[in-house]
């Protein structure tokens, strides 16, 4: 009998005893020893709340039903994203170096533990069964931790920062004082929202691209919590700005019914076509990572519109195309059987 077992078989003595349930007897029924029986309920208690009493005056134990209604033993499975938030906790905390956290995250890290060993089925336990596989994760060098801590620090105390700052997208370099709003993490990768001084607005900076920072004893320019919402949450992605077009997407059959469970944008709109593709409407400002997420469908989805985004589209498309001139080569092919379309780039005019 395992773990497992033996919380489902405790339970149920408790519930059908019509009075304390004896140490002895709870280690002959559970097939184990005292200490294991004690184990038992310890987690029963600390970890799925069962009102578990020794009743000094008989000897054992049983549910404490002083508020009328008799304990139920919870689902022991996670919902996904329990079980997602307590990996995630767990690699987080075993990532962190031994420093002077370490005395106070080692109990958390052996809580989580105690909690992930409850789903254990058999001998190998829950960790080892699933994976969390991070996807475009940048680099975390020794000057993004220096970065990140700095900008942390500097959100929790309200004070103002003076940045180095490399942009990748126009592959420059500037100094800058931020007002630190928000740290969010995106896509495996941390970002800092603040007030731009230097460009009077809200702006989005990756703390990896941050080569230099310090912390100002200047305090910041407060933004209240609507306005951060209003400017970083309602366009696609991690571009900030007032949305200014919509895209219409067109997904073939064979991808509808993926894409219409995703979510893309919280204001996204989304319907099945009479032919079985799938429709998908979603605001944007700055279309770059709109671009990129598109070309993940290659011939399966059409960009509709606007324009601009459809030509853009078509541009890399035909630009990647390029990458394979072999491949476009006259080849011979089938003629083409009466009133059927020749074959044609996703997103490019017939």
């Amino acid at each position: 009998m395992d773990r497992f077992d033996r919380i489902f078989e405790l339970n149920r003595i408790l519930q059908a005893a019509r009075r304390p349930v004896s140490r002895r007897r709870l280690e002959a029924e559970l097939e184990c020893s005292r200490a294991t029986v004690k184990r038992i309920i310890e987690d029963m208690r600390l970890y799925l709340n069962a009102p578990i009493v020794y009743d000094r005056e008989h000897n054992g134990y049983s549910y404490d039903q002083s508020e009328g209604e008799m304990y139920e033993l919870p689902g022991l499975w996670f919902n996904a994203s329990e079980l997602h938030a307590l990996l995630t906790l767990q690699q987080l905390l075993a990532g962190v170096q031994p420093g002077l956290l370490e005395p106070m995250l080692k109990p958390l890290q052996q809580r989580i533990d105690a909690l992930l060993e409850l789903q254990r089925a058999g001998s190998e336990g829950l960790q080892g069964r699933i994976r969390m596989l991070q996807m475009a994760a940048r680099h975390n060098a020794e000057q993004d931790v220096h970065a990140f801590q700095t900008v942390a620090g500097a959100l929790a105390q309200r004070k103002r920062l003076r940045l180095r700052y490399y942009s990748r997208w126009r592959e420059s370099r500037d100094e800058r004082d931020v007002s630190p709003q928000r740290l969010v993490h995106y896509r495996d990768n941390w970002y800092l929202d603040g007030w731009c001084h230097l460009r009077d607005g809200l702006r989005t900076f990756a703390i990896d691209a941050i080569e230099a920072v310090e912390a100002l004893d200047e305090g910041v320019r407060e933004v209240d919590a609507d306005s951060l919402d209003s400017h970083f949450a309602s366009s696609y992605g991690i571009f900030a700005g007032t949305p200014e077009h919509e895209a219409v997407l067109r997904f073939s059959a064979t991808r509808a019914r993926y894409v219409a469970k995703e979510r893309w944008h919280r204001d996204q709109q989304g319907r099945m076509l009479d032919d079985g593709r799938y429709e998908l409407r979603l605001p944007y400002s700055n279309p770059a990572e709109l671009i990129m997420d598109i070309l993940k469908f290659g011939p399966e989805v059409e960009v509709v519109g606007p324009v601009d985004l459809r030509d853009a589209v078509a541009e890399r498309l035909r630009d990647a195309l390029a990458q394979y001139p072999a491949q476009l080569d006259p080849q011979p092919v089938d003629p083409q059987p009466a009133g059927t379309a020749a074959p044609r780039l996703a997103g490019h005019a017939a």
